[in-house]
């Protein structure tokens, strides 16, 4: 019995039942927090390497009761979407132009290639230079981050309509505009809207690497802070913090796509 529910759970790319999905998850979810438990507990870890959960408790506590928590968490979500924002707004209308157009593509494609290879952390100081050490810094180094690959995400969302389906479209009397206003954006919406869900999720990786320098509040700059002084537990705190926020965005953008687009499961 024990091995056809094993089986049943390892089929190729089939869906299992939601109750097993999420018994697996929180299974083994209890089973990390056990394991950090007996090692920091049990003192088989110093805590300077790794803290117990009880002292990571404390230091949110501490941080919510004097403020800093909130202020430096706000501080990043604005950074954060402010960035991301401006980054999905220049991306957007040059993704769509790449995957429609191949003149664009020429245009775009190679720089965006060349440029996108190079590591955000290495602008951190030309950062500095082009925008000061105030926000706009932060905004930079966080378009740098995400931007290079939206826009070829975007371009490869709309290169994914069936050209039968554009040549279809031209059969029925359809101008490319009208094809591409009625065709291909509410084809490739779905998958566009499932990259702003991803890159979003890069903006947060690219928070620390933004708030590196010159800042002084975020969480960020709340890790390299305690980084200063030893206080791994506000180290892990800010990364939970970080980890919890991104999840937050995560599941907002699944469930306005489920909303959106219920139709799209059927699709595939």
């Amino acid at each position: 019995m024990g091995g056809e529910v094993l089986s049943e759970l390892l089929l190729l790319r089939e869906e299992i039942p939601r109750r097993h999905y999420m018994a697996i998850s929180t299974v083994f979810l209890i089973a990390l927090f056990v394991i950090w438990c007996v090692l920091t507990y049990g003192g088989l870890v110093s805590p300077i390497f790794l803290p117990t959960p009880t002292a990571i408790l404390e230091a949110a506590v501490e941080g919510a009761r004097d403020g800093s928590l909130w202020a430096d968490t706000w501080a990043s979500i604005y950074r954060i979407m402010v960035g991301w924002l401006i980054s999905t707004l220049v991306a957007l209308p040059i993704g769509v132009l790449m995957g429609n157009f191949r003149f664009f593509e020429a245009l775009f494609e190679p720089p965006i290639d060349f440029i996108r290879y190079m590591p955000a952390v290495a602008f951190v100081p030309l950062s500095i230079l082009w925008a000061g050490v105030g926000d706009t810094q932060k905004f930079v180094i966080l378009f740098i981050g995400t931007f290079f690959q939206e826009v070829l995400m975007i371009a490869d969302n709309v290169k994914n309509v069936p050209k039968d389906l554009i040549n279809v479209s031209y059969t029925f009397g359809l101008s490319k505009w009208e094809i591409l206003a009625q065709v291909i954006t509410p084809y490739s919406l779905p998958g566009i809207v499932d990259t702003l869900r991803i890159t979003l999720g890069w903006a947060w990786t690219y928070l620390v690497v933004a708030e590196l320098v010159a800042a002084s509040s975020g969480l960020g700059y709340s890790i390299m802070r305690a980084q200063r002084y030893l206080q791994t537990e506000r180290i892990i705190l800010g990364i939970i913090v970080i980890g919890l926020l991104g999840l937050i965005t995560d599941f907002s953008f699944k469930f306005l796509y489920r909303r959106l687009f219920p139709w799209v499961r059927g699709r595939h």
